[in-house]
């Protein structure tokens, strides 16, 4: 018998700062493990002032992760340690597995209007994935496709499946689903999940109801974590709702965390950064 979900939790995106003084609005993490498993943080950098991010975040260790970079407007150039170079622009992606090491640096650009807006999700690995090589897919604007229901309501497929088409990141342990929604005015979207599957999303711009009872309207910054089912259920309010809606499967594995290593114990994290101090962290 199918179950629509129902909200567990609600929350609001809190200001941070992050990097050399970036300024973020955090929607969760260290804090909220393990809520959201196999999730482990969710930032949103939105400014028109160059002022809040251009410091960027430089030369800084990852492992134990991936890394997923989602530019609605602006660029971020990026670096690592093996020499790798890039520039992820409005639109595109970058998914890196950091897995055993790498240490990269993050630099902000922003639109030529000033305008720099984009989220970073931090997702776990298992233990047995923990240290594997580093990885790259980065994904450009062209290849997400972007299926327009009957509805009018508008996905772009990250990661996942939307009435056949699939997104172009594909075979990750954790079966993720990262799709970028529009509904219009007064429109409901229903959508299958995975029995099972950790559910959040997280409210880009304008406002909805969040599940079928309709008992709230959200807005902006909200995120939304539900309760196991087979399906959300979200209507937009008088005006089109916006938001990303992510699900993977759960690792169930302890985590030991500080900073940007995650590890699933004690004893690891104290050698990775013992690692990073001694000049032996890359592999």
């Amino acid at each position: 018998m199918s179950s629509i979900r129902k909200i567990k939790q609600i929350s609001k995106s809190v200001p941070t700062i992050e990097g050399a003084g970036v300024h973020l609005k955090r929607a969760f993490g260290n804090n909220d493990v393990p809520l959201l498993d196999p999730f482990l943080l969710l930032d949103d950098f939105h400014s028109d002032n160059p002022e809040d991010y251009i410091q960027g975040f430089p030369w800084h260790p990852h492992r134990g992760i991936e890394t997923i970079t989602y530019v609605l407007h602006g660029d971020v150039e990026h670096g690592d340690s093996m020499g790798n170079k890039g520039d992820i622009s409005s639109g595109d992606v970058q998914w890196m597995t950091a897995g055993s090491g790498v240490i990269h640096q993050e630099m902000p650009k922003g639109t030529d209007e000033g305008l720099m807006w984009g989220f970073q999700l931090w997702a776990n690995l298992p233990a047995s994935q923990k240290m594997i090589d580093p990885k790259y897919r980065d994904v450009k604007q062209d290849t997400i496709p972007e299926v327009v229901l009957d509805s009018g309501v508008k996905v772009k497929i990250i990661a996942g499946v939307v009435n056949g088409t699939k997104g172009p990141v594909q075979d990750i342990v954790i079966d993720p689903e990262y799709l970028d929604v529009t509904v219009p005015a007064d429109i409901s979207f229903l959508h299958n999940t995975k029995k099972g599957h950790t559910v959040f999303a997280y409210i880009v711009d304008g406002s909805g109801h969040f599940d079928h009872q309709k008992d709230k309207v959200l807005a902006q910054e909200n995120l939304v974590m539900y309760d196991d089912g087979d399906s959300v259920h979200i209507t937009s309010s008088d005006g089109p709702v916006r938001f990303l809606l992510i699900s993977g499967k759960p690792l169930k594995e302890p985590v030991a965390w500080y900073g940007p290593i995650v590890m699933n114990t004690q004893e690891e994290l104290d050698k990775a950064f013992e690692e990073y101090r001694n000049g032996t962290f890359i592999k």
